[in-house]
Protein backbone atom coordinates (compact mmCIF):
# COMPACT_ATOMS: atom_id res chain seq x y z
CA UNK A 1 0.00 0.00 0.00
CA UNK A 2 1.49 3.32 -1.30
CA UNK A 3 1.66 6.52 1.21
CA UNK A 4 -1.17 7.92 -1.05
CA UNK A 5 -3.86 5.15 -0.07
CA UNK A 6 -2.65 5.34 3.72
CA UNK A 7 -3.24 9.28 3.99
CA UNK A 8 -6.97 8.73 2.49
CA UNK A 9 -7.60 5.70 4.58
CA UNK A 10 -6.29 7.72 7.51
CA UNK A 11 -8.29 10.77 6.62
CA UNK A 12 -11.36 8.66 6.03
CA UNK A 13 -10.96 7.27 9.32
CA UNK A 14 -10.84 10.63 11.48
CA UNK A 15 -13.57 11.91 9.17
CA UNK A 16 -15.68 9.15 10.55
CA UNK A 17 -14.57 10.01 14.44
CA UNK A 18 -15.28 13.75 13.74
CA UNK A 19 -18.60 12.33 12.52
CA UNK A 20 -19.69 10.11 15.18
CA UNK A 21 -18.60 12.97 17.63
CA UNK A 22 -20.97 15.91 15.99
CA UNK A 23 -23.69 13.71 15.59
CA UNK A 24 -26.35 12.69 18.95
CA UNK A 25 -29.83 11.65 19.04
CA UNK A 26 -32.53 12.94 20.36
CA UNK A 27 -35.36 10.49 21.52
CA UNK A 28 -39.00 11.45 21.88
CA UNK A 29 -39.21 11.15 25.77
CA UNK A 30 -36.48 14.05 26.00
CA UNK A 31 -35.41 17.73 25.62
CA UNK A 32 -31.41 18.10 25.03
CA UNK A 33 -29.67 21.17 25.21
CA UNK A 34 -26.37 21.80 23.96
CA UNK A 35 -23.43 23.66 25.44
CA UNK A 36 -20.41 25.47 24.16
CA UNK A 37 -17.77 25.53 27.11
CA UNK A 38 -20.69 25.62 29.48
CA UNK A 39 -22.88 28.41 27.73
CA UNK A 40 -26.14 27.31 27.12
CA UNK A 41 -26.25 27.51 22.93
CA UNK A 42 -29.73 26.11 22.37
CA UNK A 43 -32.62 23.60 22.98
CA UNK A 44 -33.50 20.54 20.85
CA UNK A 45 -37.25 19.64 21.66
CA UNK A 46 -37.67 17.53 18.17
CA UNK A 47 -36.87 14.29 18.09
CA UNK A 48 -34.12 13.09 15.39
CA UNK A 49 -30.44 13.09 14.42
CA UNK A 50 -28.92 16.38 15.43
CA UNK A 51 -25.19 17.86 15.38
CA UNK A 52 -22.42 19.56 17.10
CA UNK A 53 -19.48 21.02 17.08
CA UNK A 54 -16.97 18.13 18.24
CA UNK A 55 -14.55 18.77 20.89
CA UNK A 56 -16.23 22.08 21.37
CA UNK A 57 -19.85 21.72 22.03
CA UNK A 58 -21.76 18.83 24.46
CA UNK A 59 -25.07 17.45 25.05
CA UNK A 60 -26.98 17.41 27.82
CA UNK A 61 -30.86 15.35 27.74
CA UNK A 62 -33.61 15.84 29.93
CA UNK A 63 -36.39 13.72 30.68
CA UNK A 64 -39.67 15.35 29.30
CA UNK A 65 -42.20 12.93 30.26
CA UNK A 66 -44.62 13.51 33.25
CA UNK A 67 -42.77 12.65 36.65
CA UNK A 68 -44.39 11.93 39.84
CA UNK A 69 -43.00 12.81 43.12
CA UNK A 70 -44.07 10.51 46.07
CA UNK A 71 -43.60 11.95 49.44
CA UNK A 72 -41.47 9.33 51.50
CA UNK A 73 -43.58 10.33 54.62
CA UNK A 74 -46.69 11.63 55.76
CA UNK A 75 -46.91 15.32 56.43
CA UNK A 76 -48.34 16.84 59.74
CA UNK A 77 -51.03 19.77 59.28
CA UNK A 78 -53.25 21.55 61.59
CA UNK A 79 -56.78 22.35 60.48
CA UNK A 80 -58.95 24.87 61.42
CA UNK A 81 -60.05 23.31 64.41
CA UNK A 82 -56.52 22.93 65.94
CA UNK A 83 -56.10 19.19 64.97
CA UNK A 84 -53.57 17.57 63.53
CA UNK A 85 -53.74 15.26 60.73
CA UNK A 86 -51.78 13.31 58.76
CA UNK A 87 -51.45 13.87 54.93
CA UNK A 88 -50.34 11.60 52.54
CA UNK A 89 -49.53 13.10 49.03
CA UNK A 90 -48.21 12.94 45.56
CA UNK A 91 -47.18 15.45 42.64
CA UNK A 92 -47.53 15.02 39.27
CA UNK A 93 -44.81 17.07 37.25
CA UNK A 94 -43.02 17.58 33.95
CA UNK A 95 -40.34 20.13 32.79
CA UNK A 96 -41.73 22.60 30.18
CA UNK A 97 -38.50 25.06 29.47
CA UNK A 98 -35.69 23.09 30.05
CA UNK A 99 -33.29 25.99 30.40
CA UNK A 100 -35.11 27.91 33.11
CA UNK A 101 -35.14 24.09 34.58
CA UNK A 102 -31.07 23.93 33.88
CA UNK A 103 -30.44 27.47 35.28
CA UNK A 104 -32.74 27.06 38.22
CA UNK A 105 -31.75 23.89 39.64
CA UNK A 106 -28.97 22.87 37.47
CA UNK A 107 -30.91 20.11 35.58
CA UNK A 108 -31.26 18.47 39.20
CA UNK A 109 -34.44 16.24 39.10
CA UNK A 110 -34.02 15.81 43.59
CA UNK A 111 -33.38 19.99 43.91
CA UNK A 112 -36.26 20.05 41.87
CA UNK A 113 -38.58 17.32 44.11
CA UNK A 114 -37.38 19.52 47.13
CA UNK A 115 -38.74 22.61 45.73
CA UNK A 116 -41.70 21.32 44.75
CA UNK A 117 -42.31 19.31 48.13
CA UNK A 118 -41.46 22.56 50.09
CA UNK A 119 -44.06 24.70 48.01
CA UNK A 120 -46.66 21.97 48.05
CA UNK A 121 -46.59 22.11 52.35
CA UNK A 122 -46.51 25.56 52.39
CA UNK A 123 -49.71 25.42 50.21
CA UNK A 124 -51.53 22.36 51.97
CA UNK A 125 -50.57 24.21 55.31
CA UNK A 126 -52.51 27.45 54.64
CA UNK A 127 -55.12 25.97 53.04
CA UNK A 128 -55.49 23.16 55.45
CA UNK A 129 -55.80 25.83 58.66
CA UNK A 130 -58.95 26.91 56.57
CA UNK A 131 -60.77 24.01 56.45
CA UNK A 132 -62.07 21.58 59.21
CA UNK A 133 -61.56 17.74 58.98
CA UNK A 134 -64.52 17.21 57.69
CA UNK A 135 -63.80 19.46 54.77
CA UNK A 136 -60.68 17.52 54.28
CA UNK A 137 -62.01 14.00 54.05
CA UNK A 138 -65.28 14.49 51.89
CA UNK A 139 -66.86 18.12 51.59
CA UNK A 140 -64.19 20.06 49.95
CA UNK A 141 -61.12 17.48 49.53
CA UNK A 142 -61.38 18.20 45.60
CA UNK A 143 -61.48 21.98 45.54
CA UNK A 144 -58.89 21.83 48.27
CA UNK A 145 -56.51 19.90 45.87
CA UNK A 146 -57.32 22.29 42.93
CA UNK A 147 -56.22 25.54 44.46
CA UNK A 148 -53.13 23.81 46.14
CA UNK A 149 -52.67 22.49 42.76
CA UNK A 150 -52.96 25.96 41.34
CA UNK A 151 -50.96 27.29 44.00
CA UNK A 152 -48.28 25.52 43.55
CA UNK A 153 -47.63 25.52 39.80
CA UNK A 154 -47.24 29.24 40.06
CA UNK A 155 -44.31 29.20 41.68
CA UNK A 156 -42.79 26.06 39.50
CA UNK A 157 -43.24 27.84 36.34
CA UNK A 158 -40.46 29.94 38.09
CA UNK A 159 -37.92 26.65 37.74
CA UNK A 160 -39.37 25.75 34.46
CA UNK A 161 -41.51 23.15 35.77
CA UNK A 162 -45.35 22.81 35.43
CA UNK A 163 -47.33 20.74 38.48
CA UNK A 164 -50.18 18.93 36.47
CA UNK A 165 -51.73 17.49 39.68
CA UNK A 166 -51.58 17.57 43.39
CA UNK A 167 -53.46 14.54 44.72
CA UNK A 168 -54.26 13.38 48.71
CA UNK A 169 -53.72 9.96 49.28
CA UNK A 170 -54.48 8.94 52.87
CA UNK A 171 -55.61 11.82 55.20
CA UNK A 172 -55.14 10.16 58.89
CA UNK A 173 -54.97 11.10 62.82
CA UNK A 174 -51.99 10.89 64.58
CA UNK A 175 -51.45 8.03 66.73
CA UNK A 176 -51.98 9.69 69.88
CA UNK A 177 -55.34 11.34 68.86
CA UNK A 178 -56.58 8.38 66.76
CA UNK A 179 -57.65 6.58 70.64
CA UNK A 180 -59.56 9.28 71.49
CA UNK A 181 -61.17 10.10 68.05
CA UNK A 182 -62.51 6.18 68.07
CA UNK A 183 -63.59 6.31 71.50
CA UNK A 184 -66.00 9.63 70.56
CA UNK A 185 -66.99 7.91 67.22
CA UNK A 186 -67.95 4.71 69.23
CA UNK A 187 -69.74 6.92 71.82
CA UNK A 188 -71.72 8.75 69.06
CA UNK A 189 -72.64 5.42 67.04
CA UNK A 190 -73.61 3.63 70.50
CA UNK A 191 -75.98 7.01 71.36
CA UNK A 192 -77.78 6.79 67.98
CA UNK A 193 -78.28 3.11 68.31
CA UNK A 194 -79.54 3.73 71.65
CA UNK A 195 -81.88 6.12 70.50
CA UNK A 196 -83.06 3.81 67.55
CA UNK A 197 -83.81 1.35 69.89
CA UNK A 198 -85.49 3.52 71.76
CA UNK A 199 -87.82 4.74 69.11
CA UNK A 200 -88.01 0.37 67.84
CA UNK A 201 -89.13 -0.28 71.70
CA UNK A 202 -91.95 2.65 71.41
CA UNK A 203 -93.03 1.79 68.23
CA UNK A 204 -93.23 -1.70 69.22
CA UNK A 205 -95.08 -1.12 72.50
CA UNK A 206 -97.68 0.65 70.42
CA UNK A 207 -98.17 -1.81 67.91
CA UNK A 208 -98.70 -4.14 70.97
CA UNK A 209 -101.07 -1.78 72.65
CA UNK A 210 -103.17 -1.61 69.13
CA UNK A 211 -102.60 -4.95 69.22
CA UNK A 212 -103.79 -5.63 72.21
CA UNK A 213 -106.91 -3.48 72.31
CA UNK A 214 -108.10 -5.01 68.59
CA UNK A 215 -107.86 -7.87 70.36
CA UNK A 216 -110.26 -7.20 73.48
CA UNK A 217 -112.61 -5.30 71.10
CA UNK A 218 -112.60 -8.61 69.06
CA UNK A 219 -113.21 -10.67 71.97
CA UNK A 220 -115.79 -8.62 73.30
CA UNK A 221 -117.32 -7.92 70.41
CA UNK A 222 -117.59 -12.53 69.36
CA UNK A 223 -118.81 -12.50 73.23
CA UNK A 224 -121.47 -10.10 72.73
CA UNK A 225 -122.71 -12.28 69.40
CA UNK A 226 -122.34 -15.46 71.02
CA UNK A 227 -124.32 -14.59 73.87
CA UNK A 228 -126.82 -12.71 71.38
CA UNK A 229 -127.14 -16.17 69.61
CA UNK A 230 -127.57 -18.49 72.80
CA UNK A 231 -129.80 -15.84 74.58
CA UNK A 232 -131.84 -16.81 71.19
CA UNK A 233 -131.30 -20.37 71.14
CA UNK A 234 -132.84 -20.75 74.78
CA UNK A 235 -135.56 -17.88 73.88
CA UNK A 236 -136.50 -20.85 70.92
CA UNK A 237 -135.61 -23.62 72.85
CA UNK A 238 -137.98 -22.42 75.59
CA UNK A 239 -140.60 -21.78 73.30
CA UNK A 240 -140.41 -25.06 71.97
CA UNK A 241 -140.40 -26.05 75.48
CA UNK A 242 -143.26 -24.38 75.91
CA UNK A 243 -145.42 -25.41 72.97
CA UNK A 244 -144.90 -29.41 74.29
CA UNK A 245 -145.56 -28.55 77.61
CA UNK A 246 -149.32 -26.90 76.54
CA UNK A 247 -150.15 -29.77 74.14
CA UNK A 248 -149.77 -32.60 76.84
CA UNK A 249 -148.06 -31.49 79.89
CA UNK A 250 -148.59 -35.40 81.07
CA UNK A 251 -146.52 -36.48 78.42
CA UNK A 252 -144.06 -33.61 79.15
CA UNK A 253 -143.68 -34.08 82.83
CA UNK A 254 -143.34 -37.93 81.92
CA UNK A 255 -140.54 -37.22 79.10
CA UNK A 256 -138.56 -35.15 81.79
CA UNK A 257 -138.96 -37.94 84.45
CA UNK A 258 -137.27 -40.22 81.66
CA UNK A 259 -134.38 -37.67 81.04
CA UNK A 260 -133.74 -37.17 83.88
CA UNK A 261 -133.66 -41.30 85.20
CA UNK A 262 -131.64 -41.56 82.58
CA UNK A 263 -129.17 -38.82 83.58
CA UNK A 264 -129.24 -39.98 87.16
CA UNK A 265 -128.59 -43.91 86.06
CA UNK A 266 -125.91 -43.22 83.85
CA UNK A 267 -123.31 -44.74 85.86
CA UNK A 268 -123.04 -48.27 87.43
CA UNK A 269 -121.44 -46.69 90.39
CA UNK A 270 -124.31 -43.84 91.02
CA UNK A 271 -125.74 -43.90 94.00
CA UNK A 272 -128.77 -41.90 95.13
CA UNK A 273 -130.68 -41.86 99.20
CA UNK A 274 -134.20 -40.69 98.59
CA UNK A 275 -137.78 -41.24 100.27
CA UNK A 276 -139.63 -44.10 98.58
CA UNK A 277 -142.69 -41.70 98.72
CA UNK A 278 -140.46 -38.84 96.65
CA UNK A 279 -142.26 -37.39 93.34
CA UNK A 280 -138.79 -38.82 91.75
CA UNK A 281 -140.44 -42.40 91.48
CA UNK A 282 -143.98 -41.18 90.69
CA UNK A 283 -143.72 -42.73 86.97
CA UNK A 284 -141.70 -46.06 88.20
CA UNK A 285 -144.43 -46.40 90.56
CA UNK A 286 -146.62 -46.05 87.80
CA UNK A 287 -144.86 -47.98 85.55
CA UNK A 288 -145.50 -51.15 88.62
CA UNK A 289 -149.16 -50.81 88.55
CA UNK A 290 -149.56 -50.77 85.19
CA UNK A 291 -147.84 -53.85 85.08
CA UNK A 292 -149.74 -55.61 87.78
CA UNK A 293 -152.81 -54.97 86.14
Amino acid sequence: MNQKMKNILVGAIVLLILVGMSAFVVDQRQTAIVFQLGEVMRVETTPGLKFKVPLVQNVRYFDSRILTFDAAEPERFITAEKKNVLVDSFVKWRIFDVKQYYISVGGDEARAQTRLMQTVNSAMREEFGKLTIHDVVSGKRDELMRVVQEKTDGDARKIGVEVLDVRLKRVDFPVEISDSVYRRMEAERKRVANELRATGNAESEKIRADADRQRQVILAQAYRDAQKIKGEGDAKASSLYAGAFGRNSEFYAFYRSLDAYKQTFKNKSDVMVLDPSSSFFKYLKSSNKGGGK
